[in-house]
């Protein structure tokens, strides 16, 4: 088993902070202001492979832009210097080459334009439209990549890490421009934000989500001597919900739960197969009442079961239903 064993590929994005010519090529600001680039743009090539992975198997690749103005009403009622007076010119001013995503990656992010969002401070989450896309998406799983390691990536982990998003830092698909800096970032990620994985590590998640397996369970077909009697039972007794269905392809009927029951005709009115099913309840003491006076048949009262309080019953074709409520004792 691997750290990223319990995150399900249908929850997750990957989201791409600031690759921009600003931050990573050589003639941007951060280039022309003394940083050495080759140490940004270095994660890169690595990039660029797993951002395609991610979009060939239909994981969302989310982008940022950020984007400064020549004049910054806001910024300007700061007393302190902002960081971008700390470089020889504001980076990334808006509709300026120094803004936009960078050559390598460029078309990619251009594969869908809506994923691209522009913001103005550090992190992602801060005044933009990410959380209500990722509401949108069903995302509750943050691939983090991009740059730099401790402005915008850093307070865009801790962003949403408070908002309860399951966090990974791609570290090799993140760079900053010191390197000391990075690793001390890190080594507080690890300990309480996010989990760190390489960009290999993540591509072998990716093979394991996207190779044949089973995903979840849909249901499990119950045949039955009495279709009514049996629907009555589980929907007014057991308080199961009907789900929509169809007759199936034989022609017999169909009645499926959302609990992950389905019952259809044909059964010998007797159990064969199945040793008992179970189900967690909301209140067992007083569905045991209701049963009971439905005289429904027990075989076995109230008692301690492995996961909780627990009761066990006869549908109407004598199979064994097991009802138990989680932290609930006898006495």
């Amino acid at each position: 088993m691997t750290t990223l064993d319990a995150i399900d590929i249908r929850s997750a994005a990957l989201l791409v902070i600031d690759m921009q010519n600003g931050f990573v090529h050589e003639k941007g600001t951060l280039g022309i202001s003394g940083v050495d680039t080759r140490r940004l743009a270095a994660v890169v090539p690595e990039q660029k492979r797993l951002i395609e992975r991610c979009q060939k198997v239909g994981i969302p690749v989310i982008w940022t832009v950020q984007e400064h103005f020549a004049v910054d009403a806001s910024r300007a009622q700061k007393k302190l210097a902002a960081h971008t007076a700390k470089r020889r010119q504001v980076s990334c001013l808006a509709g300026s080459w120094d803004a936009e995503i960078i050559e390598e990656l460029k078309g990619l992010a251009a594969l869908n334009p809506t994923y691209v969002l522009r913001k103005h401070r550090f992190g992602a989450f801060y005044e933009t439209r990410l959380e209500l896309l990722l509401r949108q998406l069903g995302v509750r799983t943050l691939f983090i990549a991009g740059t730099t390691t401790n402005a915008c990536v850093e307070t865009t982990i801790r962003e949403a890490y408070l908002r309860d998003y399951d966090v990974v830092a791609v570290t090799d698909c993140i760079s900053g421009v010191n390197a000391d800096w990075e690793s001390a970032a890190q080594k507080v990620w690890a300990q309480y934000f996010c989990v760190l994985q390489n960009a290999a590590e993540v591509q072998a998640w990716i093979d394991a989500q996207t190779a044949p397996r089973i995903i979840d369970f849909a249901h499990m077909l119950l045949q039955v001597g009495d279709i009514e009697a049996s629907k009555r039972f589980y929907t007014e007794l057991l308080g199961f919900t009907p789900r929509n269905a169809a007759p199936l392809a034989d022609g017999r009927p169909f009645v499926p739960f959302k609990q992950g029951l389905a019952l259809t005709s044909g059964g010998p009115g007797n159990a064969l197969q199945i040793d008992h099913m179970a189900f967690r309840v909301t209140d067992v003491r007083a569905a045991t009442k209701r049963l009971k006076a439905a005289n429904v048949k027990f075989f076995n009262e109230l008692h301690d079961g492995i996961y909780g309080l627990t009761i066990y019953v006869a549908d109407p074709d004598g199979n064994k239903v097991e009802l138990f409520q989680e932290g609930v004792k006898l006495s």
